[in-house]
């Protein structure tokens, strides 16, 4: 049930933000249209490996993730420098405000709830994708106080480096699943 609606929350997610980043011109909104993107394919990969069982499945689902990681990772490392050395203005406004803190609120709670299921089935592929909510939700976090930043104090810079934030959470994530889960 939390993967499912982990997975309807941000299909739905992606559409919003996808035009909250077109009329913003956000590159933190686009990361995060980005990392919704990445939240959906890691949530049917955990619910394609939660239909079977095996070292196999849970090894490829794992590295799954793994690639979503770095994959936003490098992303969001490429768009937030392109922001910063062009000195691109966002114009992001309450939309964008009210939509990341709503988030922010749903995957937090989405990310407790599979952790602690995660733990409890003893099932690694879900508390690995309970990390890719949290980072979800933190990213929600970030383009919230960047929002409100650029909106607010005129902090332009903020846009960008709310993407490196999320760089830093990703690289950590995906080494976590390389390098420790052999």
């Amino acid at each position: 049930m939390l993967e499912f609606a982990t997975l309807g929350w941000n299909v739905v997610g992606v559409g919003v933000v996808a035009v909250l980043a077109l009329s913003a011109s956000s590159v933190a909104l686009v990361g995060f249209a980005m990392d919704s993107l990445i939240e959906i394919g890691a949530s049917v990969v955990v619910i394609w490996e939660l239909s079977g069982a095996g070292d196999e499945r849970q090894h490829r689902a794992l590295r799954l993730i793994g690639i979503a990681f770095v994959a936003l990772a490098g992303y969001l490392f490429v768009q937030s420098s392109v922001a910063l050395v062009t000195r691109h203005h966002a114009h992001p406004g309450l939309g964008a405000i009210a939509w990341t803190a709503l988030t922010a609120v749903v995957m937090f709670a989405l990310a407790g709830g599979k952790h602690r299921t995660g733990l409890a089935l003893r099932h690694p592929v879900l508390t690995a994708e309970a990390r890719v909510t949290f980072i979800d939700a933190i990213l929600a976090v970030a383009v919230l106080v960047a929002v409100m930043l650029n909106d607010y104090l005129g902090w332009w810079w903020a846009d960008a480096l709310a993407g490196y934030l999320i760089v830093f959470y990703a690289l950590r994530e995906a080494r976590e699943i390389f390098i420790v889960k052999r």
